[in-house]
């Protein structure tokens, strides 16, 4: 009696480890940022498309994950959407920073790429990258390539 006991603790104990590991790991390929309490800086972005690019996607310079996306929204007075995204406060960019919309992985996941300029004057909190590249759209790249086969047949 006293041993089938002891194994039930420890098989409970397997499984609320097991399922504490499910956990971390539905947080981490979620892409939940828990325990984030860094502060930065927010720089705004505007896209004529912006694809699938969701809030708390990452931002990065060559790789390297240096923020996150904080709001997407829509310019109501031109049509853009505007991304606000937060910056590490241990990043510092030059003012001619370019912005890209780029996908990674096999599920799609959208992210911004920064590309650094050359100036010697850095972006602060509230500033805006105006060099921005927005999202290759699939359906819209079919869409001009049939388009123009319909037209080479003339």
């Amino acid at each position: 009696m006293r041993n089938r006991r002891l194994v039930e603790i420890w098989v409970g104990v397997f499984v609320a480890m097991g399922a504490a590991a499910l956990f971390g790991l539905a947080i981490q390929v979620s892409n939940v940022q828990v325990f984030d309490a860094r502060g930065g800086y927010e720089l705004e972005l505007r896209f004529e498309n912006i694809g699938g690019l969701r809030t708390r996607a990452p931002v990065t310079v060559g790789g390297v994950r240096v923020g996150r996306v904080a709001d997407v929204e829509l310019d109501s007075s031109t049509y853009e959407a505007k991304v606000t995204v937060r910056i590490d406060e241990r990043y510092e960019f030059p003012e001619d920073t370019s912005a890209s919309i780029y996908t990674s992985g096999l599920l799609g996941e959208q992210y911004i790429a920064l590309d650094p300029g050359g100036l010697d004057f850095y972006l602060r909190d509230g500033d805006e990258i105006t060099l921005t590249q927005s999202a290759l759209v699939l359906e819209r790249m079919i869409g001009q390539f049939l388009y123009q086969m319909g037209n080479d047949d003339d």
